[in-house]
């Protein structure tokens, strides 16, 4: 894996071994952040990466613009890699990583966009989105999004097996 654009472009990451995480792919990261980045969204933002596994998606945040980003892990071989990529690329000084569940951060969380990739199971959108303080949250999951009252969908685009919703209060 590796960064897709920014100051970090082309830069490696590296991916926790086995199967209890499902890196985004660069294909489905360069989608998620052209169109973000062509709405200005980005530049100084505050962002919470969710279920941050390899911290790809956070790292790519930063690579094109975000200020500072807050990485949420709580599976030990997943913040193996998140700890090797953030000191890799030098990005300790623009990052915090809370080792504990999603769920239970979120709600501590002030941002501006927040990005959840659950794992494909995940049925707590509702819940999520309640507890969220972001204004914008881009979303992955197996399938589409229902949107709970309060928020709207601005945009939902299937990549293969991956769905891409993004969501505004």
């Amino acid at each position: 894996m590796r960064v897709v654009a920014g100051e970090l472009g082309g830069r490696k990451i590296v991916a926790p071994e086995g199967t209890s995480t499902r890196p985004t792919t660069d294909r489905v990261r360069e989608a998620m952040f052209n169109s973000l980045g062509s709405s200005g969204l980005l530049d100084g933002a505050l962002v919470a990466d969710l279920f941050a596994g390899s911290g790809a998606i956070g790292i790519e945040a930063l690579s094109r613009g975000a200020e500072h980003c807050v990485f949420v892990e709580r599976d030990r071989g997943a913040l193996r890699s998140l700890y090797a990529n953030l000191e890799s690329l030098e990005l300790t000084d623009r990052a915090r990583v809370l080792t504990t569940d999603a769920m239970s951060a979120a709600a501590g969380i002030d941002c501006d966009i927040v990005f959840a990739d659950p794992p494909y199971d995940f049925d707590d959108w509702a819940r999520l989105l309640e507890l969220v303080r972001a204004d914008v949250v881009v979303a992955e999951s197996g399938r589409a999004i229902e949107c709970p009252a309060g928020w709207s969908v601005t945009r939902a685009k299937r990549y293969g097996r991956t769905t891409v919703t993004f969501l505004e209060r």
